[in-house]
């Protein structure tokens, strides 16, 4: 079993990024980014149409953090990061089988600029020396190409694809299951 302890909050960079611990501050900049439906497409939740929304998700992650079982960064430029520009994690670690689940997302206005590139690096970089995970898994809209070039430039590989995964808004949804072991092994 993996032994998994997230205090204190690791800070991680990059050469133009802060994955730094969400708080309350980044509500407003959250609910920017779920409500904004073509940041939203490809992930099968509901679009934020409050602030509270937004402060609920800012509450899971606390929650998930606190029992560690599960870490997600706000994801800022290095020269500015006071406001979130996306966020990273590992929002489902399961420690008996030393995997976790991998969950991203930028803002609209960020996005082909290479800054989830560089989040994806450093994160998966946590995951496999420091937590020591064997295995990091995506879940992923096939529909989503440009994640699934982000996760392949990374060393994903497509294990599985299922038809009607989800039920969402009125009709099924398939995704992509992609895996990347641990390279360091």
């Amino acid at each position: 079993m993996l032994t998994v302890n997230f205090t204190p909050f690791p800070t991680l960079y990059t050469e133009r990024l802060q994955l730094r611990e969400m708080t309350d501050n980044d509500v407003e900049g959250l609910f920017t980014m779920r409500s904004n439906p073509v940041t939203m497409q490809y992930i099968s939740r509901h679009t934020a149409k409050t602030m509270d929304d937004a402060k609920a998700l800012v509450d899971r992650v606390k929650s998930l953090l606190a029992t560690n079982s599960g870490i997600t960064w706000a994801v800022c430029l290095k020269d500015n990061p006071a406001d979130i520009i996306g966020t990273y994690g590992f929002w489902r670690i399961d420690a008996d089988n030393h995997r976790t689940e991998i969950g991203y997302m930028l803002h609209q206005d960020h996005q082909g600029k290479g800054y989830m590139q560089e989040a994806m690096q450093t994160g998966l970089e946590y995951a496999f020396k420091v937590l020591n995970v064997h295995a990091v898994e995506a879940s992923i809209n096939p529909a989503n190409i440009s994640s699934i070039n982000l996760a392949e430039r990374n060393g994903f590989v497509r294990e599985a694809y299922f038809k009607d995964m989800y039920f969402f808004n009125g009709k099924y949804v398939d995704t992509c299951m992609y895996t990347l072991f641990n390279p360091y092994h």
